[in-house]
């Protein structure tokens, strides 16, 4: 569960990085947009052009349900650095009521994907909490 000041931290950031790895261990990130609630992180399989094949992260995911997501600030003065890493079990939702609240959020969130469709939603079940750093940038 996100803290008072973590989740703060991480609602002011627009972009995330998430990394999956699949059977091999080899590991794969990638930015992503999200939203989040104090249990979650949620990151939408959405419309933009795909090359066909089934996503890597989608496929890692269904292969080994470790994830980790990143979230940073920097700046020039050094005394403002921070970041916020995520350590959770994460799985696909394609229909019901948490998909549904997913759903809301990123459309809240992300004024673009007010028209896309959202095929399914990746949830980040936040199992363990590390952060460095000022956290109030």
């Amino acid at each position: 569960m996100l803290s008072d000041i973590e989740c703060a931290f991480l609602m002011r950031r627009r972009i995330g990085h998430m990394a999956t790895a699949g059977h091999s261990g080899k590991p794969h990130i990638v930015p992503v947009c999200f939203a989040a609630d104090r249990q979650n992180i949620y990151t939408p399989i959405d419309e933009k052009p795909k090359s066909g094949r089934l996503l890597r992260r989608v496929q890692n995911i269904l292969e080994n349900s470790d994830a980790a997501f990143l979230v940073d600030y920097y700046d020039e003065d050094w005394s403002q650095l921070g970041w916020l890493r995520i350590d959770g079990a994460a799985e696909l939702l394609s229909d019901g009521a948490e998909r549904d609240h997913a759903d809301d959020l990123l459309r809240d969130r992300y004024k673009q994907y007010q028209s896309m469709d959202l095929s399914a939603i990746i949830a980040i079940r936040i199992l363990h909490v590390r952060r460095w750093g000022n956290l109030a940038s």
